[in-house]
């Protein structure tokens, strides 16, 4: 029997990944031991519990970028927390440790070091993570999403792990079923709309602005606000908004056309599915977001338009013509599915025995 110890939480693009690899190893191997290491703050607080595997919690760690008080106080909170997984990694026999970043991988990945537990990282930017890059360095295998990050050590194109819930609407499409689901007309082109977990005001706000225009067009809406939004349910004509939606695969799967952001799990399951968007790179932080659309855009999949240009205005001179053109949306969907990667989850599978043959050899 093998343990496996999967490392990574804090948003829905390290969470997702990591549940997608736990439930391919669950039905490949139903007798492995599967535990997943967060903190109590991330999404994996609910996600992995809810998915039927145990969570082991360790404290949430960011990296200080200036010097203050918790910089001091870092170095002993990270040796106390590699310690910490030290003991998890001796207590619970682990074989491997898989790492999908975020603020438990760091301490995750050191700890592998120590005890000689070998380690499998996956990195899902194109422009990877701190920890990612750090760790890679003396991982026995990397995974990555996307071409651009193939320069980091000891690295393997495999795409990124779709969730079980997106392969089947790969295998089997439904889409009218999907749009029935969420009330909406199972005959009118749909247009999903959506930044993530959180949400994003840019987006948010626009859609609000161009919703009469976007219904005038025959365009039907299913508006995915965020929990932070404060922007309440509303049901109008063909226009739907929820503030939070636990089944993104029947969202996907009823719409033609998305507006999103550029995270690389959206970026990933988009493509993999064929879902032609528009998307709007949040505009803080390295860039990366702008990275994980750039090949698919490159390819016609997909329009970049910048957070600081995506508004009311340009939905109704660039957006609605888009989406109203029933020859671009195939050629557009025909484009993106080209570049995905449907069988990501089996890659890293397929890596991380690798990995584990090579040590027991």
């Amino acid at each position: 029997m093998t343990n496996y110890l999967l490392a990574g939480g804090g948003t829905a693009g390290h969470v997702n990944p990591l549940l997608a690899l736990a439930d391919y190893i669950r039905a490949n191997e139903p007798d492995a031991g599967i535990y997943a290491l967060g903190t109590a703050e991330g999404l994996e607080a609910r996600l992995v519990p809810e998915r039927g595997y145990e969570l082991e919690v360790i404290e949430r760690l960011p990296f200080p970028r200036r010097p203050n008080l918790y910089a001091i106080k870092f170095p002993l909170k990270f040796l106390k927390a590699v310690s910490q997984v030290e003991q998890i990694i001796k207590r619970r026999q682990i074989d491997v440790v898989v790492g999908f970043g975020g603020y438990a991988s760091a301490p995750a990945y050191e700890a592998a070091r120590k005890s000689g537990t070998s380690l499998v990282i996956h990195e899902a930017n194109a422009l990877p993570g701190m920890a990612n890059r750090r760790a890679a360095k003396y991982a026995d295998a990397v995974g990555v999403a996307f071409e651009p990050a193939l320069d980091l050590p000891n690295s393997t194109f495999t795409g990124m792990p779709l969730r079980p819930e997106i392969e089947g609407i790969i295998a089997k499409p439904a889409k009218q079923a999907a749009r029935t689901s969420f009330g909406l007309d199972p005959n009118t082109p749909t247009l999903l709309v959506t930044g993530g977990s959180l949400g994003a005001k840019r987006i948010n706000d626009a859609v609000v602005a161009s919703k009469t225009a976007l219904i005038a067009a025959g365009i039907q809406v299913l508006h995915v606000a965020g929990t932070r939004s404060e922007l309440e349910p509303e049901v109008d004509r063909i226009y739907h908004r929820i503030g939070y939606c636990d089944q993104m695969q029947w969202a996907i799967a009823a719409a033609d056309f998305a507006i999103s952001r550029a995270g690389a799990s959206t970026v990933s399951e988009f493509a993999a599915v064929g879902l032609p968007a528009v998307y709007v790179p949040y505009a803080v932080g390295n860039g990366e977001q702008e990275l994980n659309a750039r090949d698919l855009v490159a390819a016609g999949g997909g329009v970049l338009v910048k957070d600081s240009e995506f508004d009311a205005e340009w939905i109704r001179r660039e957006l609605i013509p888009m989406v109203s053109n029933a020859k671009t949306l195939a050629k557009m969907a025909s484009a993106a599915k080209s570049v995905g990667v449907a069988d990501g989850t089996k890659r890293l599978f397929d890596l991380v025995q690798g990995v584990l043959a090579a040590a027991k050899r």
